[in-house]
């Protein structure tokens, strides 16, 4: 990184040592890890998506031991309420007057555990919190601690008994993160490692904090600062657009996800050793930012495209700045 780095190395060295610490614990997904911490750092929710089994709530877990923030997760049923995610109000009789209780969403990381499985009044009671970063309850707003997170996963096969997410609850996604199969090495790793001790190798309880909420905030502030000159911000919109016209969307992206590919450029560039961000950091954050603010038109689907390669030929048609 440059000597006009706006990244202090003590920052640098925890923003690392975090990386280093969720990869040793989720073999085989460092994509997965960068993004997710990306995500953090950016300030934004993060929507995991992947078959069971591959580690999506061990990821959760380990960055919040990671963290040192409060942690809490829901496990999202049909039969769950919007009041049991952000609280209500009961009435105490002793005292003659209502008393707040508030839901688990007032924590720092927040796990959204099979969020496609709840019905569309509840996952809508995550949208206010997500967005405004505050609950209203009884007409009276509650500001949830900072900094906040919301990871939720999904399980793209099971769809019997699930609740599609809408596009407004979508868009409050920073990144949609998907978790694939280890290759065969990281997969013959991940076993004998589990398997060659009596102990749970996958727990993550006893793993002292790498950071705080004070380092939290700290390293989203810095990264505020990265520069981004006039043309990479015009590449980043220019992409952005392009989704709009394409021939392969029936629904492209909204001016929401042009400010989340200019806010995860910046971390992917410091993610690079650097202060400033470059088209390619832009293009490496591109699919995971705009795969789930995209729907694809009839002929493409029955083409057999999929979101990831109806994104790559778009990056392919639009011409990045030579800096």
């Amino acid at each position: 990184m440059s000597d006009s780095t706006a990244i202090p190395d003590e920052l640098q060295q925890k923003m690392d040592a975090l990386l280093k610490r969720l990869n040793a614990r989720l073999l085989g997904q460092e994509q997965v890890v960068r993004q997710v911490v990306c995500c953090l750092l950016a300030g934004g929710h993060t929507l995991i998506e992947g078959v069971p089994g591959l580690g999506k709530t061990l990821l959760v877990r380990a960055l919040a031991s990671s963290f040192g923030g409060t942690f809490k997760r829901i496990q999202f049923t049909p039969d769950l309420m919007p009041a049991d995610i952000t609280g209500h109000a009961l009435y105490d009789m002793k005292e003659g007057k209502f008393r707040v209780r508030k839901g688990p969403v007032f924590t720092n990381l927040l796990l959204a555990d099979e969020i496609n499985r709840a019905p569309a009044k509840t996952q809508a009671a995550l949208l206010e919190v997500m967005q405004e970063l505050h609950v209203t309850i009884e007409g009276q707003a509650q500001a949830v601690p900072t900094p906040f997170m919301v990871l939720a996963t999904q399980n793209p096969l099971e769809q019997e008994g699930t609740y599609p997410l809408p596009e407004a609850e979508l868009d409050r996604f920073l990144m949609k993160v998907q978790i694939e199969y280890p290759e065969r090495e990281q997969e013959l790793a991940l076993t004998r490692m589990v398997t060659s001790s009596s102990r749970d190798d996958l727990s993550v309880e006893d793993d002292a904090p790498i950071l705080d909420a004070n380092a939290v905030e700290d390293l989203r502030a810095a990264i505020n600062s990265v520069v981004i000159d006039d043309a990479c911000l015009d590449y980043a919109v220019r992409i952005v657009r392009e989704t709009r016209a394409s021939g392969g969307i029936r629904q492209g992206a909204g001016p929401r996800a042009s400010i989340a590919l200019v806010r995860c450029a910046r971390v992917e560039a410091v993610f690079n050793g650097r202060d400033f961000v470059l088209p390619d950091d832009i293009k490496a954050v591109m699919k995971p930012v705009l795969r789930h603010r995209i729907i694809l038109s009839a002929d493409a689907e029955i083409d057999g495209m999929d979101a990831d390669g109806t994104l790559q030929l778009l990056l392919d048609r639009v011409e990045a700045p030579r800096i």
